[in-house]
C-alpha cells in the first residue's frame, strides 16, 4: 500500500492544494504515510495475536526443518480430486490387497492342513468299523 501511496498520486488527488501549497501537501503526505504504516503495522499484530499465527508459524518452521531430512518429494495435490483421492488411495489399497492375498494363502493352507486331517480321521473311522465289523463276525 505504501508504494501505491506515493507523492505524486497523493498530489494528483489534491492538485488544487499541490499547487498553493506544496510543502504543507508534502509535510500532509508524510503524515499520511506515518499513519498508514502505523496501521498497517497495527492490523498485522492484531491478525497474529487473534489467530495464534506466531505458534502456527514455529510449527510450520518446524514443519520445513524435519522436511529436509526427507528424500522423497512431498505430495502436492494436483487440483483434480479424483486424481488426489486415487494417488493416496491406491497405494494404501495395493498394500491392503497384498496383506488380504496373504491372510487368503494362509487360511488356505490351514485349511489343507484341516482338510487332510479329515481325510485321515475318516480313514481311521473307517479303519475302525472293519476292525468292529471282523471282531464281530470273528465273535458271532
Amino acid at each position: 500500500l505504501v508504494p501505491v501511496g506515493s507523492y505524486p498520486r497523493f498530489a494528483h488527488c489534491y492538485q488544487g492544494f499541490s499547487s498553493l501549497r506544496p510543502e504543507v501537501l508534502r509535510s500532509l503526505h508524510r503524515q499520511f504515510l506515518t499513519q498508514l504504516q502505523s496501521c498497517i503495522r497495527e492490523e498485522i499484530q492484531e491478525v497474529k495475536t487473534e489467530g495464534n499465527l506466531e505458534l502456527l508459524f514455529n510449527s510450520l518452521d518446524k514443519i520445513v526443518e524435519e522436511a529436509k531430512d526427507q528424500e522423497e518429494p512431498a505430495w502436492r495435490p494436483s487440483g483434480i480430486p479424483e486424481e488426489d483421492i486415487q494417488s493416496s488411495l491406491i497405494p494404501y489399497l495395493l498394500k491392503h490387497r497384498a496383506f488380504l492375498r496373504k491372510f487368503l494363502k494362509e487360511k488356505e493352507e490351514e485349511n489343507r492342513n484341516i482338510a487332510g486331517m479329515v481325510l485321515a480321521g475318516r480313514e481311521r473311522i473307517a479303519e475302525l468299523r472293519e476292525l468292529i465289523r471282523a471282531r464281530r463276525n470273528s465273535w458271532q
